[in-house]
């Protein structure tokens, strides 16, 4: 009895270990989105200024390409729960809507 209890903590625990690095895969995803929306409109903010003389365009590239990169994540990872979420009134057999 005691190999099917040890058998069902180690599935349990891989599964676990495999959520927390799903979780982390995530995590370095959208911070890394976060990092290339600031250098990316950074950069472009950075060259207008440069050709028209308004240094303040970097700060607000950047500024900007947070804010797209937020979006972007929000809309990416934000919803992702309602998905996978099951679903309060249970569902019948063949009723997938």
């Amino acid at each position: 009895m005691s190999s099917g209890n040890d058998a069902s903590t180690q599935a349990q625990k891989r599964a676990a270990a495999q959520g927390r690095a799903q979780g982390l895969d995530v995590g370095w995803t959208v911070f890394s989105y976060l990092l290339a929306g600031m250098a990316a409109y950074g950069a472009i903010g950075w060259l207008i200024g440069r050709a028209v003389h308004v240094s303040l365009l970097f700060p607000i590239g950047m500024l900007v390409g947070l804010a797209i990169s937020l979006g972007y994540i929000i809309y990416r990872y934000g919803r992702q729960g309602a998905v996978t979420r099951p679903s309060s009134r249970g569902n019948a057999k063949g009723d997938d809507r």
